[in-house]
């Protein structure tokens, strides 16, 4: 099972630049043609938030109209700056959710594993929330009989990750009660994928591995100076695939960035020797 988290992506409308600069319409294009000609070619793509920039239908159509060329399935959850209904209405078979469910949690059958969403928007504010509704749905859904392995996603991490900005932004409702639902589970629980922070980062939280994956756009700046701005880079676009390996029982993480470089060159020539 091989899974592409695409995260970040901030369509505007008509094709507007993000904060005057970034084409993200022309990044999203670029990270499409990048998953179909992958080989292997993922099983399925992620989105995990921020689809849109400001949530309204014109930019849920334009990524309707990109996503038209994505040969693979896809899911998604939102991120802060999406809207539930217009993001729900644009793409109903990628937000697989009960009838009557009044947010974006839901499970997919992923084979061997099960992937889990979780909707941490908290509509019209930038940090996450998860209320006591969805976290009994997770409570519910991880004891329902399956006991096979899971992963989790959701857009807000729930730690600090020394970017003060976005750390005030984090997953802050809600938070303690997850961490004691997955700590319960953390033999079952593979691992949480997120987005939000446009940065690869990796840690351990409530005793599994928490990996954030960057943007297919911009990055935001690395700096951990206790009153550094607000600000983001033009640093590589890129993603995360991870790999479910059966024999070995585990999730890997690849980062794996959007735009071609230069190669792949060989280590050995043609008679097996090491080229110096």
């Amino acid at each position: 099972m091989l899974i592409a988290q695409l995260t970040d992506l901030h369509i505007g409308a008509g094709r507007r630049l993000a904060y005057r600069k970034v084409d993200t319409a022309s990044a999203l294009e670029r990270a499409v043609e990048r998953v179909n000609t992958m080989v292997p070619k993922p099983d399925m793509v992620l989105f995990t938030g921020d689809i849109g920039d400001l949530g309204t239908v014109e930019e849920y159509a334009l990524v309707q109209d990109i996503l038209r060329g994505l040969t693979v399935p896809f899911y998604m959850i939102p991120g802060n700056h999406d809207q539930r209904g217009p993001l729900r209405a644009a793409f109903p078979d990628a937000i697989p959710v009960a009838e009557g469910m009044d947010y974006i949690n839901y499970v997919l059958d992923a084979g061997p594993i099960r992937l889990i969403g979780l909707d941490s928007l908290d509509e019209g504010r930038p940090e996450g929330m998860l209320c006591c509704d969805r976290l009994d749905w997770l409570e519910r859904t991880l004891n329902d009989g399956d006991n096979r392995p899971c992963v989790l996603f959701v857009h807000h991490p729930p730690v600090e990750v020394g970017i003060r900005h976005m750390d005030e932004q984090r997953l802050l409702t809600g938070a303690k009660t997850l961490a004691q639902i997955v700590s319960a589970r953390k033999e079952r629980i593979q691992a949480i994928l997120c987005g939000h922070v446009h940065r690869p980062i990796h840690t351990r939280w409530a005793g599994v591995p928490l990996i954030v994956a960057p943007s297919i756009a911009h990055q935001v700046a690395l700096d951990l100076r206790e009153d550094g701005p607000s600000a983001f880079a033009m640093e590589p676009p890129a993603m995360h695939l991870h790999r479910w390996d059966e024999e070995q029982h585990c999730l890997l993480t690849h980062l794996a960035y959007v735009e071609h470089y230069d190669g792949p060159y060989p280590f050995f020539d043609k008679n097996g020797k090491l080229i110096v």
